[in-house]
C-alpha cells in the first residue's frame, strides 16, 4: 500500500513538473512552428515567456504570415506586442494587403495599428469603399428659400493618410460646408432642384480629402426638401423693426408735445397771476390818481363803463 501511494506521488511529482518544464519549454509550440516552416529556436521561446510575451500569439502570426506568402520577423511582432499593438490584426492587416496589391510594409501597419486606427478594417475599406451618409445639411439660395440636403459620400481608406490623417468627422463638415456654399451661390433654388448632380461636381471638385485618411470617390445628393422663405421672414422681420421705430419716433414726439404744452400752461398760469397781481394795483393807483388830480370823475365813470360793456361781451361769448 505504501508503495502504491508513493508511486502516486511520484507520479503527480513528474506530471507537475512536465507541465512546468513544457510551459517553460514550449517544445509542442516549437515543433508546431518548425513543421509550419517557421524559424524560431527553443530558447527564444523561453525568453518570450520571461519578458511576459505569449509565444502562442507570435508562432501563430508567424504562421499565418508564412503560409500566406509574408516574410515575418519575431523580434518584429515581439517589440510590437510590448507596445501594446494588436499582433494578430496587423499580420491579417498585411495579409489582406498583400492580396489586394496594396503597399503596406510592417512598420506601416505598425504604425497604424498603435495610432490607434483598425489597420485591418482601414484595409477592407481600401477595397471594399465605404458609404457615409451626411446629417441634414441647411443652406438659403439667392432667392431667399431655404433647402434641406442630404448627401452620400462614398470613401475609400488612403492607407498612406491613416496617420495624422482627419477622420470622416472632418469629412462630414467639408461635405456640408461645400453643399452650403454651392447652394449659397443658386441664383434660384428651383435651378438646384432640377440639377441636383451640379451640387456633387462643384463639391467634389473641392479635393475635399485633402489631408483626411481617405478619399472621396463621390458625393451623391440622395434628397432634397424645400424649408422655410427666410428671404421673406428677414423681410417681414424688418418691416416689424421699421414699424417698431417709427412707432418709438411717434411716441416721442407726443411726449415733446405734452411737455411743450404742459410748458405753455405754467407759462400762461405765471402771466395771468401777474395779471391778478397788476389788476390788485389798478384800485390802489387810481386812488393816487384822484388825490394828484390826475384822474376826473367823468374818466373814472367812463373807466367803468368800459368795463361793464366788456364784461358783458364776455358773458355773451360764454352762452
Amino acid at each position: 500500500m505504501e508503495e502504491t501511494v508513493a508511486m502516486l506521488i511520484w507520479i503527480g511529482i513528474s506530471l507537475v513538473a512536465l507541465m512546468i518544464f513544457l510551459w517553460f519549454f514550449p517544445v509542442t509550440l516549437w515543433f508546431q512552428a518548425l513543421i509550419s516552416g517557421v524559424k524560431i529556436s527553443l530558447v527564444q521561446l523561453v525568453l518570450m515567456r520571461w519578458r511576459k510575451v505569449p509565444p502562442g500569439t507570435i508562432v501563430m502570426a508567424m504562421i499565418t504570415g508564412t503560409k500566406a506568402g509574408l516574410k515575418l520577423e519575431a523580434n518584429e511582432l515581439e517589440a510590437h506586442y510590448l507596445a501594446k499593438g494588436n499582433v494578430p490584426n496587423v499580420v491579417n492587416a498585411l495579409i489582406s494587403a498583400d492580396k489586394a496589391n496594396i503597399d503596406l510594409n510592417f512598420n506601416m501597419a505598425a504604425a497604424i495599428d498603435l495610432a490607434g486606427r483598425d489597420v485591418f478594417q482601414a484595409v477592407q475599406m481600401s477595397v471594399n469603399p465605404k458609404v457615409i451618409n451626411t446629417p441634414p445639411v441647411t443652406a438659403v439660395a439667392k432667392d431667399g428659400i431655404q433647402l434641406i440636403a442630404k448627401a452620400r459620400v462614398t470613401v475609400r481608406a488612403n492607407i498612406k493618410q491613416l496617420v495624422g490623417g482627419a477622420g470622416e468627422e472632418t469629412v462630414l463638415a467639408r461635405v456640408g460646408e461645400g453643399i452650403v456654399s454651392s447652394i449659397g451661390s443658386a441664383e434660384s433654388h428651383k435651378s438646384v432642384l432640377e440639377n441636383p448632380d451640379s451640387i456633387s461636381k462643384l463639391v467634389l471638385s473641392k479635393g475635399l480629402d485633402a489631408g483626411t485618411a481617405f478619399e472621396i470617390l463621390s458625393i451623391d445628393i440622395a434628397d432634397i426638401d424645400i424649408g422655410k422663405n427666410i428671404g421673406a421672414v428677414l423681410q417681414i422681420d424688418q418691416a416689424n423693426a421699421d414699424k417698431n421705430i417709427a412707432q418709438a419716433r411717434a411716441e416721442e414726439r407726443r411726449a415733446m408735445a405734452v411737455a411743450l404744452e404742459q410748458e405753455m400752461k405754467a407759462k400762461a398760469q405765471e402771466a395771468r397771476a401777474k395779471v391778478i397781481e397788476a389788476e390788485t394795483e389798478i384800485p390802489l393807483a387810481m386812488a393816487e390818481a384822484f388825490r394828484n388830480g390826475n384822474l376826473g370823475v367823468m374818466d373814472y365813470y367812463k373807466m367803468k363803463n368800459i368795463q361793464a360793456d366788456t364784461q358783458m361781451r364776455e358773458e355773451i361769448v360764454k352762452q
